[in-house]
């Protein structure tokens, strides 16, 4: 009766996390290969890095459980803050301006319809 997720990440993805999931938001219920072929069009530097998470899922997905990629949703999608490095800038009259240089971990869940249906059966 349990659902088989499919899951893929990718860590310490260089840029913010809080733009990463403006995008994610986005994608987040759609069916995966629409999500990528929408991915692919937006302008978003984060858009690149999510796309080739859900890239990974679906490849996973298709090689590992062999599940028809047109048969698969996004479930879940969740962008989490990664470390932040601080890099420093010396400013006017001794001052100090820090820099954050901010990073992202993207985690993609994906699950299959061809398992909703027999769950219901």
């Amino acid at each position: 009766m349990s659902q088989e997720l499919i899951r893929s990440s990718a860590l310490r993805v260089p840029g913010s996390a809080q733009k990463a999931r403006l995008v994610a938001n986005q994608v987040r219920g759609s069916q995966a290969l629409g999500a990528l072929t929408e991915l692919k069009f937006m302008t978003q530097k984060a858009a690149r890095q999510i796309e080739k998470v859900v890239q990974a899922a679906v490849s996973n997905a298709e090689e590992n459980f062999g599940i028809d990629p047109e048969e698969l949703y996004i479930h879940t999608i969740t962008v989490d803050e990664g470390p932040t490095r601080k890099w420093r800038r010396f400013g006017a009259r001794g001052r100090f301006k820090p820099i954050l240089r901010r990073s992202a971990h993207i985690t993609v869940m994906l699950g299959s319809h061809e398992e909703d249906e027999e769950a219901g059966d």
